[in-house]
């Protein structure tokens, strides 16, 4: 069955969730790539315990108690308002250079393009905002609109029920290893963007393909 849409995760796969760290590295110090790993790592962690404990808080929360813990376990100060300055990055990352383009050349070839993503729809809007990409999106899904995280079934439906496609017509692109399997799990055409390098995950249900980078996608669908 043909492809008649192409949805993207957006932290990692679309948004450089470095960029907040980077700008700031001065500050943090040497560390700060460390540092923006734990960041980002105990974001994620929070996001699949609360997902287990029943206890749900949007991301732009999660966001902030995992900067909490990343200053305090790296020994980075608030000083002069450093946490707040780096909340309000978070909310203009940079788009990998190669996503904008992408998205059009989609667009230009009859597809349907969005966003499914674990980011609040406040947070969601101000990067798409940032990243000059707005209007280069059709749908832009937030996992608060089904109360729990990904990789929970339940936010994956959000796509086929939003866009009353069957989930083999979405292709769905993300650079989290764990991500892309949720996906493939509910049914998705799954491009993992491995841009890390990662070994492959050892959960059910792998991905259709592994990609370096959104730059190959062109050529995979077609375009």
């Amino acid at each position: 069955m043909a492809i008649r849409a192409c949805i993207f995760d957006a932290y990692g796969t679309l948004f450089d969730v470095n960029a907040a760290a980077r700008r700031l590295s001065a500050e943090i110090g040497p560390g700060w790539a460390s540092f923006s790993d734990s960041w980002r790592s105990k974001q994620l962690s929070y996001t699949w315990l609360r997902s287990l404990m029943g206890q749900h808080a949007d991301f732009w929360q999660v966001t902030g108690a995992a900067l909490d813990f990343a200053m305090a376990a790296h020994g980075v100060a608030n000083r002069d308002g450093l946490r707040d300055r780096l909340m309000q990055l978070y909310l203009h990352l940079e788009a990998y250079p190669e996503a904008p383009d992408l998205l059009r050349r989609l667009k230009a070839g009859g597809l349907t393009t969005g966003i499914l993503s674990n980011g609040s729809p406040a947070m969601l809007q101000a990067a798409c905002a940032s990243a000059g990409i707005t209007d280069l999106l059709d749908c832009v899904l937030s996992v608060e609109q089904a109360g729990i995280y990904k990789p929970d079934p339940r936010v994956y439906r959000l796509v086929t029920d939003s866009l009353g496609l069957r989930p083999e017509e979405v292709a769905f692109h993300s650079s989290n290893g764990w991500d892309a399997h949720g996906a493939k799990l509910a049914g998705f055409r799954v491009l993992w963007i491995n841009r890390a390098g990662q070994p492959a995950e050892g959960l059910p249900c792998p991905p259709d393909h592994e990609l370096r980078s959104l730059a190959e996608v062109p050529a995979l669908l077609g375009l």
